[in-house]
């Protein structure tokens, strides 16, 4: 599981990463960064309480996910769990490394990124353009991140705290930190480039 320890400063990459590519200069999204402590002691109470979240704005996978999608996303969940020994039929214990999410895995700095309610889905790819460009560039800082759209679950208690617009919908967090070398993580594969990527003579 990652396992994040705090950084001291702001990191200086989020106003570099406003200069990467957005389609026709919309800047249909925002990346908001604040401190997660009282955010994390929030949702962490709505979970320990058995609360499942607040209704979706969106749809966080396909209704009917196929092939090859599911059995990739089936491979991934049981590397993650089984790295932590970890077993299928165990939902309690699954449960507990979920509800790292909010936890920022032991982070003390989120980035949280809201769309304009508004854009369309070229906009979501601009959005997603410029969360690697905020990831590659906490790297180029010594820092580490994970994009979590696990907070879009608990939308209503991120947007007590962040006051966004009305217009403004969460899309995801980001969790910012120093990675713990010590932390047990697996090594999710990627597909291979056959089955992605098709070269035209």
């Amino acid at each position: 599981m990652l396992d994040y320890q705090p950084f001291p400063n702001e990191p200086h990459c989020i106003d570099r990463s406003e200069r990467g590519q957005q389609g026709a200069g919309l800047h249909g999204g925002e990346g908001l960064l604040r401190s997660a402590g009282h955010l994390k002691r929030r949702i962490a109470e709505r979970v320990a309480c058995g609360d499942s979240g607040d209704e979706r704005e969106f749809a966080f996978y396909p209704p009917q996910l196929g092939s090859p999608y599911r059995e990739r996303l089936a491979d991934m969940g049981a590397r993650r769990y089984g790295a932590l020994g970890i077993a299928a039929d165990d939902a309690q214990a699954r449960a507990r490394v979920r509800a790292e999410n909010w936890n920022c895995f032991g982070a003390s700095t989120a980035l949280f990124c809201y769309l304009d309610r508004d854009m369309s889905t070229p906009q979501w790819a601009d959005s997603g353009m410029f969360l690697q460009t905020v990831m590659l560039l906490l790297r180029a800082e010594g820092l580490h991140s994970c994009t979590q759209i696990a907070w879009a679950e608990y939308h209503h208690t991120v947007n007590e705290l962040i006051s966004p617009p009305n217009e403004r919908m969460l899309f995801c967090g980001m969790s910012v930190g120093y990675a713990n070398p010590a932390s047990t993580h697996p090594s999710i594969p990627r597909a291979p480039l056959t089955e992605t990527v098709t070269f035209l003579e």
